[in-house]
C-alpha cells in the first residue's frame, strides 16, 4: 500500500476509536485523515474490505459489550450513550440483531447458552456466545499470589518500530509479523535475544472475527535508526502500568487478562487509560511450547 494512503487509513481508524461516543459520518472522517470526501468510502472499502458505516457500527457494539461486560456498575442507557446511540432502545436493537442476544442476556447468559446466530455470524462467520466474555470459574491460580501476581510498575518512554499484522490474530499472520519485524530488527543490529517486543492488541477476539482484530507488533529502537515502510513509529507513552507475568498456554494468558480487568482492577484504584492491551513477549512458542509473557495495561487513577 501507498504509505501515505497507509497511515491515513491508520489516523482514520485512530480517530473512530477515540470518537466512538460522538457522531461520526464520513465528511468528519474523512476531512480528519485529509482524503477527499468523494472517494474516501472506497478507498476505506478497498482496504478494510468493510465499509464505513459497517466497521464504526461494528467498533461501537464491541466496545458496548466490553463496558457491559467489564464496567457492570455503568447502566444500560449509559453505555448507549457512551457508545454513540441515540436511546437506550435503539442500542438494545442493535445489540440483539449483530450479536444475537440482548444487552441484559450478555451482562448475564445462561450458563448453557448455546451459540445465537446474529449479523456477526452472517457477515464473518463468527459464532458468538457471551459465555465466552466470563470465566467459567475462579481458577485456583488466582488465588495463589505465588502463581499469578500484579506489579504497577512505573515505565519509561520507549521508541519503537511497529508492523500491522494483516491477518489480523490469525495464527500465521501473527507469526510472518513477528517473523518480518524481528529479521528486520536485527539487520538493524538488534540481536533477536535482546529485542524487546511488545504487541498492540486493540480488539477482543471473543467479540470481533479473528481477522478484523487489529495487532501491531513492535520492537524497541534508538533515536539512530531509520524507519521505513512497510514499518513506522509508536512510542509507548512514559507512566504507570499493570504487569502481570505469566509462563504456561494460551489458557494460562486468558486466565491472567480475565484476573486483571475482573478481579483486580475493579479493587485497585485505577482504571485502564487510552492505551490497548499491550503483551511484551519473552520467548518463541514454536520453539519453547510454552508462552512467557507480560500483560501489561496502562493505568490512570480511578476518577
Amino acid at each position: 500500500m501507498n504509505p501515505i494512503y497507509k497511515q491515513r487509513i491508520l489516523a482514520a481508524l485512530d480517530y473512530i476509536e477515540s470518537n466512538l461516543a460522538q457522531p461520526l459520518n464520513l465528511d468528519l472522517i474523512s476531512n480528519h485523515c485529509h482524503f477527499s470526501p468523494f472517494h474516501f468510502h472506497r478507498v476505506f472499502s478497498g482496504v478494510m474490505n468493510e465499509t464505513l458505516n459497517s466497521y464504526v457500527g461494528r467498533k461501537r457494539l464491541e466496545k458496548a459489550v466490553n463496558l457491559l461486560v467489564f464496567r457492570r456498575e455503568l447502566n444500560i442507557t449509559n453505555i448507549a450513550f457512551d457508545c454513540g446511540f441515540s436511546s437506550s432502545a435503539n442500542f438494545s436493537k442493535a445489540v440483539k440483531k449483530y450479536f444475537g442476544y440482548s444487552p441484559t442476556e450478555i451482562r448475564s447468559p445462561k450458563h448453557d447458552e448455546l451459540p445465537s446466530l446474529g449479523d456477526i455470524f452472517s457477515k464473518y462467520g463468527k459464532k458468538f456466545n457471551p459465555n465466552e466474555l466470563y470465566p467459567t470459574a475462579i481458577d485456583p491460580m488466582l488465588e495463589n499470589e505465588h502463581k499469578i501476581s500484579v506489579e504497577v510498575k512505573t515505565i519509561g518512554q520507549k521508541r519503537l518500530c511497529k508492523l500491522v499484522s494483516q491477518g489480523g490474530y490469525e495464527p500465521e499472520s501473527l507469526f510472518e509479523t513477528w517473523d518480518t519485524l524481528s529479521h528486520w530488527a536485527e539487520r538493524q543490529g538488534i540481536p533477536e535475544a535482546s529485542q524487546y517486543r511488545l504487541a498492540w492488541c486493540f480488539d477482543n477476539p471473543a467479540l470481533t472475527p479473528a481477522n478484523k482484530c487489529r495487532y501491531e507488533a513492535s520492537i524497541e529502537i534508538d533515536s539512530k535508526i531509520d524507519v521505513i515502510e512497510p514499518f513506522s513509529i509508536i512510542n509507548l507513552p512514559e507512566g504507570k502500568y499493570a504487569v502481570i507475568y505469566v509462563k504456561g498456554s494460551p489458557y494460562d494468558i486468558t486466565q491472567a487478562q480475565i484476573y486483571l480487568f475482573s478481579f483486580w482492577l475493579p479493587n485497585s484504584g485505577y482504571e485502564p487509560d487510552n492505551l490497548p492491551m499491550l503483551e511484551r513477549y519473552l520467548n518463541d512458542v514454536r520453539v519453547d511450547g510454552f508462552l512467557e509473557s507480560e500483560i501489561m495495561i496502562k493505568l490512570k487513577v480511578l476518577s
